[in-house]
C-alpha cells in the first residue's frame, strides 16, 4: 500500500485546511484509515481513524468537534477536513493504513502502512 498525503500549509488561527491523502496498491476498502500527527519535539500522536465503509469514527479529544474524518472509496481517498484551527495544531500530519477492522486503535504501532508527512502550521 503506497500513501500520498497532501493539503497542508499555513494558515491562521481560526482557519481551515483540508488534508487528503490518496492509497494505492491495494484494495482501499479493506483498509482502515487513521491521521496521526507529530509536533516538534513530540511523540508522534494519535488524531482520527475510520472504518473501512467510512461509517464509524474515532476522535481524540483534543480535535473532536473542530476535525472531521472521512473517506471515498470510490476515490481511493482519505480526508481530514480541520477547523478551528489552533497554534497547537501545528505539526506534520500522516496518514496511516492498516487491513484490520479495528478502527479504535490509536497506537502507531497499530498501522502498517504511512504516507510521507504533511506540514501544517498555524499562526497566532
Amino acid at each position: 500500500v503506497q500513501l500520498q498525503a497532501s493539503g497542508g500549509g499555513l494558515v491562521q488561527t481560526g482557519g481551515s485546511l483540508r488534508l487528503s491523502c490518496a492509497a494505492s496498491g491495494d484494495t482501499f476498502s479493506s483498509l482502515v484509515m487513521g491521521w496521526f500527527r507529530q509536533a516538534p519535539g513530540k511523540e508522534r500522536e494519535f488524531v482520527a481513524a475510520i472504518n473501512r465503509s467510512g461509517v464509524r469514527k474515532n476522535y481524540a479529544d483534543s480535535i473532536k468537534g473542530r476535525f472531521t474524518i472521512s473517506r471515498d472509496n470510490v476515490k481511493n481517498t482519505v480526508y481530514l477536513q480541520m477547523n478551528s484551527l489552533k497554534p497547537e495544531d501545528t505539526a506534520v500530519y500522516y496518514c496511516a493504513a492498516e487491513q484490520s477492522t479495528n478502527f479504535y486503535n490509536r497506537s502507531p504501532g497499530g498501522y502498517s502502512y504511512w504516507g510521507q508527512g504533511t506540514l501544517v502550521t498555524v499562526s497566532s
